[in-house]
């Protein structure tokens, strides 16, 4: 059924839902530098802020050589230099870097908190936040992509700090890219933090990615120290799996009635997703107090989930419930996505959307 067509009844705002399909945003590169901070949903993360699960004591370690590794990065830039503009001209040639890790690497499952730490590792270094930058490993592709290679190393040179949150080991020429670029940064100064996600073909729940992430990124595996975090995926902890779902009347009422909602059909939002670079699902998402969604479905095919795995992601930092009937989120992907190598990405995706369900569940009086 879709949106336009489903029933509804009750009361309803005067103004219609909007729509995703409908949006085709454009994002200048200037938004792409402005926006490297941490997430909406990370805003007010702070270490002191995580709650350690009393029964994995890495999670406690890990808080703790954070906090140093953040004060550490007092003072001023590692090279001496000062503040850059935009594009970073106008700075006097740097003095050598100091020997030693400028880089931590947090190593651990999907859910354990590493996108909490990082933020947390952001907030508490003790610089301006024009001097620190936050973003996911296909949000600094995308970042080169606008600028360039060489006005994004002069971009990014004269900041204290880069957070890159699920660095992709799974796309060697990109790999090759982002590798060269911390390359270029550590020589300039920058400390880095990273998380990353696990390379395809490599199973099994409890596996870490700290091996791969230090060979993958070769020249650059002396800088880091990799922190390794246990632990279970929190949003579980405790908690039921995915909500069941609501009616398509359900939705559609519910999205009449929420201002700032967004009301589609599952099988054409899929579809638009393919006309709308990754890039932008952040804009697509822009303004959204929450998304409705009739008629979900299994997701056809690996290409489809994989752009549903970014939208996923962007509607979980800017914590936009998402409330859907269908099938339950934990049956969007099949056996065969879920046991190939990128069954983590797509585990992070079904942990993300029902959390997600269970905030929208207050929309519907549930």
């Amino acid at each position: 059924m879709s949106s336009s067509s489903a029933a509804v009844s009750g009361p309803l705002t005067e103004t219609a839902p909007l729509s995703l399909c409908t949006r085709e945003p454009h994002v200048p590169a200037d938004r792409l530098v402005a926006e490297m901070v941490p997430p909406p949903r990370f805003d007010s993360v702070r270490f002191d802020t995580y709650i350690p699960d009393p029964n994995q004591p890495s999670q406690t370690e890990a808080v703790r050589v954070l906090s140093g590794f953040a004060a550490g990065l007092g003072g001023a830039h590692a090279t001496g230099a000062g503040k850059r503009g935009l594009f970073g001209f106008g700075r006097a040639k740097a003095p050598k870097v100091p020997a030693g890790p400028r880089g931590v690497y947090l190593d651990g499952g999907y859910g354990v908190g590493k996108t909490h730490l990082l933020a947390s590792l952001w907030h508490a270094t003790p610089a301006e936040p024009a001097l620190k930058a936050f973003g996911t490993f296909v949000e600094l592709t995308n970042l080169v992509g606008a600028l360039g290679f060489q006005k994004t190393v002069q971009t990014l040179s004269g900041h204290r700090l880069l957070c890159i949150d699920e660095f992709e080991l799974d796309d060697p020429g990109d790999t090759v890219l982002v590798s060269t670029l911390l390359g270029k940064l550590v020589d300039a100064g920058v400390a880095l933090a990273a998380t990353s996600n696990t390379l395809p073909g490599k199973l099994g729940e409890g596996r870490f990615a700290a091996a791969d992430f230090l060979r993958e990124i070769q020249g650059l595996s002396a800088h880091f120290r990799a922190l390794r975090i246990d632990g279970e995926d929190y949003r579980h902890r405790g908690l039921p799996e995915a909500p069941p779902p609501f009616s398509d009347e359900q939705v559609t009422k519910t999205a009449y009635a929420t201002e700032g909602s967004s009301l589609d059909d599952f099988p054409h939002l899929l579809e638009h997703l393919a006309r709308v670079h990754p890039s932008r699902y952040g804009a697509l998402t822009d303004g959204l107090k929450a998304v409705c969604l009739t008629d979900v479905q299994p997701v056809p095919d690996q290409s489809t989930a994989l752009r549903l795995v970014v939208l996923a992601d962007r509607l979980y930092d800017r914590e936009v419930p998402v409330l859907a009937s269908g099938l339950p989120f934990d049956r969007l992907f099949s056996e065969e996505m879920l046991n190939g190598g990128y069954r983590k990405k797509y585990f992070r995706a079904i942990s993300r959307l029902t959390a997600l369900a269970r905030d929208a569940g207050r929309l519907a009086g549930h």
